[in-house]
């Protein structure tokens, strides 16, 4: 647990610690390096004794065991909260949950054991409720989906893309387990000039892949999945799949969302209709009663 100390100075150390950081940054690599370090400073949507809750940008590690990956979430956390660092983990923070190098959005990190195991639990209880954001390519014509295709590894990509698959879809599926996504649209439109399909999505287990795996199974890729349209979506600047909300119940009482980084203001993304409002409560309720 924290001390005393840490809980009413926490945010104060971490400020002045940032000042230092910037600090040093101009001391050792002049304004451009300090540009670079800012940027990679991490958006904090909430922080307690027992949690950060943080937004993770696309395109990154939550940390990785090759030495020569050295910018990754848990890098960029120990730069920027330093305080809080546990000695004894070897990457300083506990993950309990963990989003795909490509995918942007909210995670929350532990700050002790306790509060680790904690939401590990919830998660095997099904006490948290995670959605999505995803612009998936074509008009899907169902407003609401219900998919239940089991995951397993695809025997051909191991060692290579890792890509998962279904065995309905796949003969070279291994090892497949059950696996459950609810889908919503939002609205429809084009990615550049090309039909695509907003969607809320909410997975109620949490296999490797998982969200990729059934857009495809579906026939609707997600736009810039580079593994799961075969190699050949390229031109996105990112995989457009996006944890946007977090809520948790039970004791920790959590209900957290991003920016939608899916709005109107993505300059390739234009909306002809739109279905259902992301700021409605019952687009959730109709979602989680699928």
């Amino acid at each position: 647990m924290l001390s005393f100390f840490q809980l009413i100075f926490g945010h104060v150390l971490n400020f002045f610690t940032s000042l230092l950081y910037v600090n040093n940054s101009l001391q050792s690599g002049g304004d451009d390096q300090k540009v670079d370090r800012l940027d990679k400073r991490v958006e904090i949507l909430h922080q307690n004794e027992n949690f950060l809750i943080v937004n993770k940008p696309p395109d990154l590690l939550i940390n990785g065991g090759d030495a020569d990956v050295n910018d990754t979430l848990h890098t960029r956390l120990e730069n920027q909260f330093p305080a809080l660092i546990c000695r004894e983990l070897k990457y300083s923070f506990y993950f309990p949950h963990r989003l795909d190098y490509s995918t942007s959005g909210l995670i929350a990190i532990a700050l002790n054991k306790e509060a680790c195991n904690l939401m590990r639990q919830y998660f095997e209880k099904r006490c948290v409720r995670k959605y999505y954001l995803a612009l998936v390519r074509g008009i899907v014509s169902q407003v609401s989906l219900d998919v239940h295709d089991p995951i397993g590894y695809n025997l051909k990509e191991i060692g290579k893309s890792n890509a998962m698959c279904s065995p309905e879809f796949n003969p070279n599926c291994i090892h497949p387990r059950s696996a459950h996504t609810k889908f919503h649209v939002l609205s429809y439109g084009e990615y550049d000039s090309y039909p695509c399909t907003k969607l809320l999505i909410r997975i109620i287990t949490g296999r490797r892949h998982q969200i990729r795996v059934h857009c495809s199974n579906l026939g609707h890729t997600i736009v810039g999945d580079y593994t799961y349209s075969g190699r050949k979506d390229v031109h996105p600047p990112r995989q457009m799949l996006h944890a946007y909300r977090l809520r948790v119940g039970q004791s920790l009482d959590f209900d957290f969302r991003t920016r939608d980084p899916f709005a109107e203001t993505l300059p390739q993304w234009k909306e002809d209709r739109v279905v259902a409002d992301l700021n409605d409560e019952r687009v959730y309720d109709e979602i989680d009663q699928l």
